[in-house]
């Protein structure tokens, strides 16, 4: 996705929860004086149905479709319940701010990680990301992409794990681990969201269904 298609979404994300375009950009510049690069081929999933892998309480009994797609690209701390199971994990999707030591195994295994610099995690991409192997990590942003740091768009770790597949070429998206409700506080729920808005949009691009998303689409938010 282009950042001219993102950039109206992302200013409406901005508006929705007051934060600070400049926090974003600086913990993007951050980030990239932290990676080397990352070449994104490595990543292509053409042809290949791609698990998109949420950290909801109920992944466990969700492991089958993981384990039957070509792909696993998973979100946050779902990477400790599919190592726990011995289920791959092709691409973890993290802005580092739980079990920040599991990304580091998942580098030093030679697994992909798409790490992520947002306003209110520059502490966190200052302390781990040096502590990750440099060749295995994808810089992320919800800004304007810089060299070496990339926006594939998405807001919060499961639905940027999406659009990343979708940016490289995944044939289908099947979900596993993904609960709304799953929300323990209100700030989590307003960022679930946003999370079944953007997968809405994401289906409606790619003319899919995702029955995650059945009683929760809504694109009346699009600019």
């Amino acid at each position: 996705m282009q950042f001219h298609t993102w950039e109206p979404t992302y200013e409406a994300i901005l508006r929705d929860f007051g934060y600070d375009r400049t926090g974003d950009e600086a913990a993007r510049d951050e980030l990239a004086a932290l990676v080397s690069g990352f070449d994104v081929s490595r990543l292509d999933a053409t042809g290949e149905t791609v698990a998109v892998v949420g950290a909801a309480p109920g992944l466990v009994n969700d492991l089958d479709v993981v384990a039957a797609a070509d792909r696993a690209f998973v979100a946050s701390t779902a990477a400790d319940v599919c190592r726990e199971h011995g289920v791959n994990v092709d691409v973890h999707v993290t802005d580092l701010d739980k079990n920040p030591e599991t990304t580091r195994a998942l580098t030093r295994e030679g697994t992909p990680v798409a790490a992520h610099a947002h306003g209110d995690n520059r502490d966190l991409v200052a302390e781990w990301v040096p502590k990750l192997d440099d060749a295995h990590v994808l810089g992320t942003t919800q800004a304007r992409p810089v060299d070496g740091v990339h926006n594939f768009g998405g807001f919060t770790d499961g639905d940027r794990a999406a659009f990343l597949a979708d940016a490289v070429g995944a044939a289908d998206l099947v979900f596993a681990g993904w609960d709304f409700d799953d929300a323990p506080s209100d700030a989590k729920r307003h960022k679930l969201r946003w999370a079944a808005r953007l997968l809405s949009w994401l289906e409606a691009r790619r003319d899919e269904t995702y029955p995650i998303l059945d009683g929760r689409r809504d694109l009346s938010w699009l600019p």
